[in-house]
């Protein structure tokens, strides 16, 4: 079953839409938020025994009406947050979706929920948590463009995102080249050996010990979630890159030995899935017709900047149309303005410099 909310403008309650009924699109002047609840078809039975019924948010500028064609943002959040994020923040969303309609170009931004057990799936395909770049790039693509008018013209689609959003926007740019014309990845994770072995490495995560891991693997969820945040945030990144295999969903390879050494053979599988290591192994990792944009803040905590500049240094000399910007402030400041400015870069409007 799929239920469409309609809000006449940000803030007012649905109160049609808590009823279960479908509410049609109407012509407003004013932003508004969408929202669309559906069953996923990829996502039923997945390891994790996570959600299947979520929920998009569709923040719908004033200029759209049932017959203008738009280009469509599909924004990927940040690791352990999703839609129902954004749609709590409705207000601030639906501003920001009006401004960059009145400043740089109306679309339509659709935020995606890829949250799991972990936190977040990095928007990958696993046997160990579930195929979530299929759940993007299939099923919420075909239901958005099956309500909306999509415009013709390039750039028609866009994929974006932040942190583990970013990292999920620049795998899926390459993945489905075809079906996303611009990537916008705002402090992407990618660098791997300079952001994410130092995480590895944390107490957290090297003093757990292999029974310890094997207990908090699917199907054994009755084993209460671990309190470290470093070692939640390093089960699910290892889920994501280091599946056990198609006949052991769930599990997946821990990093440590019983002795506690680094298996670097599981570290490699890490590598294989890093942006910079694709790009810098694959030539071809983006298409010539696509754009890449690519930040990082000055002050990043996790050095999300290092990685995002790299990624740049080795496609600038491709075929591929890229640029780097580097805004002040840490790894979540300034997030509206960063991909206020990614997207005025990828339709070529003036940038503004954010202080």
């Amino acid at each position: 079953m799929v239920m469409k909310f309609f809000f006449p403008k940000c803030g007012a309650k649905p109160a049609l839409a808590a009823l279960g009924l479908v509410v049609p699109i109407l012509v407003s002047a004013q932003p508004r938020l969408d929202v669309i609840e559906f069953s996923s078809r990829v996502l039923k039975d997945n390891p994790l025994h996570d959600p299947v019924v979520r929920r998009l948010a569709v923040f719908v500028p004033g200029q759209y009406t049932n017959h203008t064609a738009l280009p469509i943002v599909y924004y990927l959040p940040g690791y352990d947050s999703s839609a129902d994020d954004f749609i709590r923040q409705a207000d601030s969303w639906c501003a920001f979706s009006q401004k960059l309609a009145d400043e740089v170009t109306p679309v339509l931004l659709v935020v995606v929920d890829g949250r799991n057990r972990w936190g977040g799936s990095q928007y990958l395909n696993s046997p160990a948590q579930g195929n979530y770049a299929d759940y993007v790039c299939d099923e919420i693509v075909s239901r958005v463009e099956s309500r909306y008018v999509i415009t013709t013209n390039p750039p028609q689609r866009i994929i974006a995102g932040h942190s583990s959003g970013g990292f999920g926007a620049l795998r899926l740019g390459m993945l489905r080249p075809g079906l996303f014309d611009a990537v916008i990845a705002l402090s992407p994770d990618s660098d791997f050996p300079f952001t994410h072995l130092p995480l590895v490495k944390m107490p957290g995560v090297t003093n757990a010990s292999l029974a310890q891991i094997k207990s908090y693997m699917a199907p054994s969820l009755t084993v209460p979630f671990p309190k470290d945040g470093d070692l939640t945030y390093a089960l699910g990144l290892s889920a994501a890159y280091a599946p056990a295999g198609p006949g052991e969903p769930g599990k997946f390879q821990w990093l440590y030995d019983a002795n506690g050494r680094l298996r670097q053979e599981v570290w490699q599988r890490w590598l294989d899935n890093d942006p910079l290591t694709i790009v810098q192994h694959e030539p071809n990792a983006f298409h010539a017709n696509q754009s890449v944009y690519l930040d990082g803040a000055a002050h990043d905590q996790f050095g999300a900047n290092v990685g995002a500049r790299k990624v740049y240094e080795v496609l600038r000399d491709r075929a591929v149309r890229c640029t780097f910007y580097e805004p002040p402030g840490g790894h979540l400041d300034h997030l509206q303005e960063r991909l206020q400015r990614g997207i005025a870069w990828v339709f070529n409007r003036p940038l503004p410099e954010i202080k």
